[in-house]
């Protein structure tokens, strides 16, 4: 590959758009994360509508199902924001490693374009159908060179098992069998499966996304693995906003550390996040043993029901990695007293206690505390999506 081609992954989440310079080793295959760095928040961007109300998702679904999508005024404003933030993220990095060509991956949330060029459906933001175009045509104005137009937008999570796949650091990159959950605005879910990555469109049949899932209490899953969950889960015990703790700069790493100074709430709160992790997890486990158990109801009662046949059945994880900010806080000291061992302890129950596994499972994850690790991989989906660019560039997809 050309040195002077310049790799770009770019993680647009729901308040901010991150980019990082990618590097690739052609002699190890090799990815990592370059020094280069930017990120830029929406509402810094001239034209941002701070009151932004997304069209009801039902709506969404229904106009992209007729093919009659027409975005809003509002939503037409805050396209152009958010494209201004990605152009000036990647002009920073360009600028930073003197580049002018360029090769960009993005990771976007919602249902895509036909093109994959754009987003049809989204539940937090505004419908972006023409992103790619308007963001290679502002570019134009730096005079930016692309190596190759935008392939697609990909998802977050995708992007998630990719970084960990085919990074230096990647957790997934030595094992045949592996769960990736990571934790940040919301959930990502990512699968290793027989030496190979397996989206989880693909599993919808017989394992279901994270969010899909149903807490004991009603809630998605999302909520106790993504941090504005967590934090969601504390204010609803106490009986205050998220705004307030926002204010307050009460975040589940605080949260953790007021544990030790009698704060209730946030035990309760870490209680509850533990045991719906643990459950989880479990069904991970049990689902790619011995196929779907039914341990979980569905947000959406529509949901076609889950096959308990699959092509993986009778496999073991050989990792389970967390990752993102739910990564960096059972990492963390407080985390890893009240989060990380909790969670260990409250698996390996639940695994011992299993009636679903059979007793040369329970053997292999007699050792969980080498299988259930976190990612070293802060801003894997930026990863992720510098390096799905790279190989359809390269032609090696």
């Amino acid at each position: 590959m050309n040195n002077n081609i310049l790799i770009i992954g770019i993680d647009g989440g729901a308040t901010k758009v991150s980019a990082w310079e990618v590097q690739y080793d052609e002699t190890s295959d090799i990815f990592s994360m370059g020094t280069a760095n930017a990120q830029r928040s929406y509402r810094d961007i001239p034209g941002y509508i701070p009151d932004f109300t997304p069209v009801p998702v039902a709506e969404q679904l229904k106009q992209r199902d007729e093919n009659t999508i027409t975005p809003t005024t509002d939503e037409q404003q805050q396209e152009t924001v958010y494209v201004e933030a990605c152009a000036q993220v990647i002009e920073k990095i360009a600028q930073q490693t003197s580049k002018k060509v360029i090769i960009v991956g993005l990771g976007m949330p919602g249902l895509k374009t036909e093109d994959k060029r754009g987003i049809a459906v989204v539940a937090n933001g505004p419908r972006m159908l023409r992103y790619s175009d308007l963001l290679e045509e502002r570019l134009k104005l730096s005079d930016i060179q692309f190596a190759a137009p935008i392939h697609h937008l990909g998802s977050d999570a995708d992007y998630c098992g990719i970084g960990e796949n085919f990074s230096a650091e990647g957790r997934f990159r030595d094992v045949q069998n592996a769960y990736y959950l990571g934790g940040g605005t919301g959930v990502a879910d990512a699968l290793k499966l027989n030496g190979s990555l397996v989206p989880f469109d693909e599993t919808k049949e017989w394992m279901a996304k994270s969010w899909e899932m149903k807490s004991s209490d009603g809630r998605s899953l999302e909520r106790f693995a993504s941090a504005g969950g967590i934090q969601s889960i504390y204010a609803d015990l106490s009986g205050r906003s998220v705004e307030e703790l926002n204010a307050e700069g009460l975040y589940p790493l605080q949260m953790a550390e007021r544990i030790d100074q009698g704060d209730t709430t946030s035990a309760q709160t870490f209680k509850l996040v533990v045991e719906e992790l643990a459950q989880l997890l479990f069904e991970r486990i049990t689902t790619l043993y011995a196929g779907w158990q039914e341990n979980f109801e569905f947000m959406n009662p529509n949901r076609p029901a889950l096959s308990s046949e699959h092509p993986f059945k009778g496999g073991l994880f050989q990792r389970i990695i967390l990752g993102q900010r739910l990564g960096d806080l059972a990492d963390s000291t407080h985390g890893k007293t009240y989060l990380f061992k909790p969670l260990l302890s409250r698996l390996q129950q639940l695994i011992s206690d299993s009636a679903h596994l059979g007793n040369s499972a329970k053997a292999h994850y007699s050792s969980l505390e080498s299988i259930l690790v976190t990612s070293l991989l802060r801003e894997a989906p930026a990863l992720g999506a510098g390096i799905d660019a790279f190989t359809h560039y390269n032609g090696r997809s």
